[in-house]
């Protein structure tokens, strides 16, 4: 088999790739069967000549390869008929901005495998960059919070090179006695922001003692859906109820955030379900918190103060409640909002690294056997949407 790594062709360029140098390396030697050619690029995280060292051809022509492996959307001009393609396609929402790129991957006949659909026996994805979107997330939560109060002055994660460099700068952060954080979800994106609040030593307590006891150090909660929603009639709450029903749920995070200092995302909020924090909610006197970092980042949904994006480069702004705009997040009845929506750019290195890993763990060996992991993952093979992506006709039409 011949794999092909894209050089990343949409725009702005993406600084990742789906193994680095040494991993292509690794599967060569493991799987003598297997050769890996790259395309140039100067805008990737590793450098063309390292992938050479590692016995990767650097090659412009990928068209020999039997599967072609890129991150973000692939451009038009790019695609290669008749191949098995790898990437984040962002279709299988009907999303309007794709449906051009959908429309010729079934034209070319290209097998197309979204990392999003890779998921095992219980529909759990697989792969992605969650972790270190979470991890990005919650370190840029904590240089909001410096900020907004100059308690202490953190680096900007892109100007670091890793995880190693981000965790000396925490060491700088300092908080006060009962400092509250609640985290929001169980999936990657919260596991990795929780590796940062692990790291900081911040206790974790249940949902409970956060709300009624005081402590002498810095606490946080995780909280699921089932901790913030409830039944708007009062009735048993019951996530199979909230999952057929979402539309009879309410949120009460509100319950949990007085006297606390932060919230940080990292939930799914899939688009019928009911708002998390709402204005009303932000405006209350029971809400004390004054940095929000939204790693889920869903703009005007969830969250109320997330009106957009923020960027790696700059990625706080401030939300005023009573305005319902932007404003200068230093004001005390501003909110301070981290939203950055490509959070694992930050160190685009780690978390094309930890990517590859899991990749070669738990998909390559289906790809080699030609399992019934990819198999139920393709979204389109042979010019034609498989079974289960059928709903999408209407979309490509």
């Amino acid at each position: 088999m011949q794999i092909g790594l894209l050089r990343e062709g949409k725009n702005p360029p993406d600084k990742r790739v789906p193994f680095s140098p040494k991993q292509c390396r690794s599967i060569m030697l493991k799987y003598p069967k297997i050769s890996i050619f790259i395309q140039s690029s100067s805008i990737r995280c590793f450098k063309d000549s390292e992938y050479e060292r590692n016995g990767v051809k650097v090659c412009e022509d990928l068209s020999m390869c039997d599967v072609i492996m890129g991150v973000k959307e692939v451009p038009v001009e790019m695609l290669i008929p008749n191949k098995v393609f790898f990437f984040f396609s962002h279709t299988i929402k009907k999303q309007p901005y794709n449906k051009k790129l959908l429309q010729e991957i079934i034209k070319q006949k290209i097998q197309l495998v979204d990392y999003e659909t890779l998921v095992d026996e219980n529909n759990k994805r697989i792969i992605g960059f969650g972790r270190y979107a979470g991890i990005v997330g919650c370190y840029n939560t904590f240089l909001a919070y410096g900020k907004k109060h100059n308690v202490y002055d953190l680096n900007y994660a892109h100007h670091l090179s890793n995880k190693l460099e981000l965790e000396s700068e925490l060491k700088k952060v300092k908080l006060s006695k009962n400092f509250k954080i609640i985290l929001t979800g169980l999936g990657r994106v919260a596991s990795g922001a929780k590796e940062i609040l692990d790291f900081l030593d911040i206790k974790f307590v249940n949902k409970n003692k956060f709300i009624n006891k005081t402590y002498d150090y810095p606490v946080y909660t995780q909280l699921e859906p089932m901790d913030y929603y409830k039944r708007s009639d009062g009735s048993p709450s019951l996530k199979s109820d909230f999952y057929k029903f979402p539309e009879k749920y309410s949120s009460i995070l509100l319950n949990y955030c007085h006297n606390v200092q932060i919230l940080i995302t990292g939930h799914y909020h899939a688009p019928n379900n009911p708002v998390i924090l709402s204005n009303d909610d932000i405006k209350s006197t029971n809400f004390s918190i004054n940095v929000i970092g939204d790693i889920s980042c869903d703009i005007n949904e969830p969250i109320a103060s997330t009106i957009r994006p923020s960027t790696i480069n700059d990625p706080i702004y401030g939300y005023n409640p009573i305005s319902k705009s932007e404003d200068n997040y230093m004001k005390d009845d501003v909110i301070a909002v981290m939203a950055v929506d490509n959070l694992p750019c930050s160190l685009p290195k780690d978390a094309s690294e930890d990517f590859g890993e899991v990749f070669i763990e738990n998909l390559l060996p289906d790809l080699l056997n030609h399992g019934s992991v990819i198999k139920r993952a393709s979204i389109t093979r042979n010019g034609s949407l498989t079974k289960k992506f059928k709903y999408l006709t209407d979309y490509i039409l």
